[in-house]
């Protein structure tokens, strides 16, 4: 399971370098310095959504263990 997880991370960092187009709405988010809030906005989702689903994971787990 934790394997999965570095894994996952390690691909969703990775990927960001990939989004780094040259966008005049980017250069103009970057130049106003409002794309540091852009990119904290959408790691704290995916952040909130990952922790999300491990704890409907845990949840689900234990409830096949106590049905068997």
């Amino acid at each position: 399971m934790m394997k999965r997880l570095a894994c996952l991370l390690l691909l969703l960092i990775g990927s960001f370098g990939a989004f780094a187009q040259d966008v005049e709405m980017a250069d103009t988010l970057r130049s106003s310095g409002k794309i540091y809030v852009v990119v904290g906005t959408v790691v704290i989702v995916f952040v909130g959504l990952a922790i999300y689903l491990f704890t409907i994971d845990k949840r689900l787990s234990r409830l096949e263990k106590e049905k068997n």
